[in-house]
């Protein structure tokens, strides 16, 4: 165990992942160890810079059109605005720095010539720029990793066969054409999944296994845990424990061990003992600041009050993982 591998079968993720907690956490830790600095923790800020009135479906989402939620909506924010937002999020500890909108696919217009040069100017601050935008053609991907994007965030949240049941308006290989097109175009990519959708174990462990089959394996990988918002068709779903978001990060350090795993989404829910296991388990990020995208999220002066107890430190940006050799250097079918 601790190869990068491309051909893990469910039955053996299945097999990690019903491990007992303890033994499946020191397994982890073990693990993570062999590629990461355990003490370094990437700290990321997420911003909204369109919010609302997309016309995807997303069930769990409170921008979508369709949905009743209670989110204001707004129109893409000026440039200044936003690298001034990235500058405050560096002098605030963070590397990385995301930037989000709202759409289902971009287009080739004024905003996104904007949002280009968004990218242009964060990139000059030194910090590594993600984005999420929604689906990339060929040349989109190019034109912002041109500009000095860094990242790009395309989740494909749970397994293909669940997936219908949580979105209609785009398709799973939409979704894979996309990572595709990030990953010709030179970025790295961000993809993971959300916890408590309804979903059963078994598309948890399925998502992992196409992420597995990516070559190379995503180079982050975002662990959310989904929270209800009101006017959402998954308002009523109850939240997820703790403990199932540690088995998770621990069994997605393991099958993809080089990635950076991200404790994201929900980290609010979550007490600091269970985000202490996290980290142990494999987590090597998170997001800093008092929102994500439109829900809330720990307070700065909570997380470093975490990161001075046990003993973290922020990582620096552009830091690569430890290199191992891939048992399978042919690419998979996904």
């Amino acid at each position: 165990m601790g190869d990068i591998r491309n051909n893990w079968k469910l039955e053996e993720i299945k097999e990690i992942y019903e491990m007992p907690l303890l033994e499946l956490v020191y397994r982890a830790s073990t693990l993570h160890r062999q590629h990461n600095d355990p003490r370094e923790v990437q700290v990321s800020s997420l911003l909204s810079i369109k919010t609302g009135k997309c016309s995807e479906d997303c069930s769990y989402c409170p921008q979508s059109a369709r949905h009743k939620s209670e989110i204001e909506s707004h129109k893409l924010m000026d440039v200044d605005a936003v690298v001034a937002c990235a500058k405050q999020a560096k002098a605030s500890g963070s590397s990385r720095f995301c930037m989000g909108a709202a759409w289902r696919e971009v287009k080739d217009d004024e905003d996104f010539d904007s949002i280009l040069e968004m990218v242009k100017q964060v990139d000059a601050l030194g910090m590594e720029v993600c984005c999420t935008l929604g689906m990339l053609t060929e040349s989109q991907a190019k034109k912002l990793k041109e500009a000095g994007v860094y990242a790009y965030n395309h989740n494909l949240d749970t397994s293909r066969e669940y997936y219908s049941k949580i979105i209609t308006t785009r398709t799973y290989d939409d979704r894979l054409e996309t990572l595709e097109n990030v990953r010709n175009a030179g970025m790295t990519i961000c993809c993971g999944g959300i916890l408590g959708m309804g979903e059963k174990d078994e598309d948890r462990l399925k998502m992992l296994q196409t992420l597995s089959q990516l070559t190379p394996h995503p180079e982050s990988v975002p662990i959310n845990a989904l929270q209800p918002v009101p006017g959402t068709p998954l308002e009523k779903n109850e939240l997820i424990s703790v403990w199932e978001m540690i088995r998770m990060i621990a069994t997605t350090r393991i099958v993809l061990p080089s990635a950076v795993v991200r404790l994201s989404a929900g980290r609010i829910n979550f007490s600091k003992e269970g985000q202490a296991l996290c980290f142990l388990a494999g987590a090597n990020s998170i997001f800093a600041g008092d929102k994500l995208l439109t829900q809330p999220n720990p307070k700065q002066n909570e997380d470093t009050e975490l990161f001075k107890i046990l003993g973290l430190k922020s990582r620096p940006a552009f830091k690569e993982p430890i290199k191992q050799k891939s048992t399978l250097s042919v690419k998979q079918d996904i």
